[in-house]
């Protein structure tokens, strides 16, 4: 019997190298214990360690071992591990971040019994800078699944600066195109989370906006869709820096590329009215 699970290990290890690229290189493959539930979780815990061509991780829902092969000239073990942990998953090596495992998916969240764990903590500044790059892109904007959805808010924005019903209510429809276009299955744990907080709201919003041609109704409505893109662009990494904008007369926010002020909720009649409150990097 144990014969036979390590032969499906050294197939699925081999079909993961396969699909995730080319072969690691100087490759040295170990087996850690990984805590997780679901194929959400695998996953999670697979983006978390994976880096093209120098780490492949293949997680195994029912033993919890994920089989890891990395370029031992260019990272180790425990830098593996400590990615994966701070996506919210424990090993027997490092324990988990609390607030890290407390955003997981209801689903995701495993039984926390392996708590004798050597507590260590887990600081990005003594990690390899390289590899976490690696591991994020600098176009992971680019790449996010909402990007569609900030794109046309952004569009939106503009539309109610202008004060231009008509166009707000296009780009609205073109909005919630985007919020319903997002597939589940390519959220990460904490973009999973953002995303079901405020799913219902962005929907809501945004087909009130595109079905009114009155300013005020749309400016309104905005209030509510800022707040809660504002959530979910909070779950990304930004190719360059968004602001969010306060203004004090309808005690709103909204977010902008700009880093000057134009109020969308007054537009030409008040449009300096307002202040940054938050850089987004």
């Amino acid at each position: 019997m144990k014969s036979i699970q390590k032969g499906l290990m050294a197939i699925a290890l081999l079909l993961s190298v396969i699909v995730f690229g080319a072969p690691v290189k100087n490759a040295k493959t170990v087996n850690a214990k990984i805590y997780g539930n679901c194929l959400m979780c695998k996953t999670a815990i697979e983006k978390a360690g994976n880096i093209k061509n120098i780490v492949s991780v293949n997680w195994d829902q029912n033993t919890k071992i994920a089989a890891i092969t990395y370029d031992e000239k260019k990272t180790n073990q425990d830098e593996v591990l400590k990615r994966i942990a701070l996506a919210g998953y424990d090993s027997d090596q490092f324990l988990a971040p609390a607030d890290a495992y407390a955003k997981l998916p209801q689903c995701c969240q495993y039984e926390r019994t392996n708590m004798t764990a050597p507590i260590k903590k887990l600081d990005m500044d003594k990690m390899d800078h390289s590899q976490h790059a690696a591991a994020i892109p600098s176009d992971a904007q680019e790449n996010s699944p909402f990007k569609a959805i900030f794109d046309s808010y952004f569009d939106l924005k503009d539309a109610l600066v202008k004060t231009d019903a008509k166009t707000a209510s296009v780009k609205s429809k073109e909005l919630l195109a985007a919020v319903n276009a997002v597939k589940m299955d390519n959220l990460k744990p904490k973009e999973h989370t953002a995303w079901m907080n405020v799913m219902k709201s962005l929907v809501a919003d945004a087909k009130n906006i595109s079905e009114s041609q009155d300013i005020k109704k749309q400016r309104e409505s905005f209030k509510s869709l800022s707040k809660n893109t504002y959530d979910l662009i909070k779950t990304t990494d930004q190719p360059q820096p968004v602001y969010y904008n306060h203004c004090p007369m309808v005690d709103a926010n909204w977010l902008s590329k700009e880093s000057g002020i134009r109020n969308p909720y007054y537009g030409s009649q008040m449009l300096s009215c307002g202040s940054t409150i938050e850089t987004i990097k």
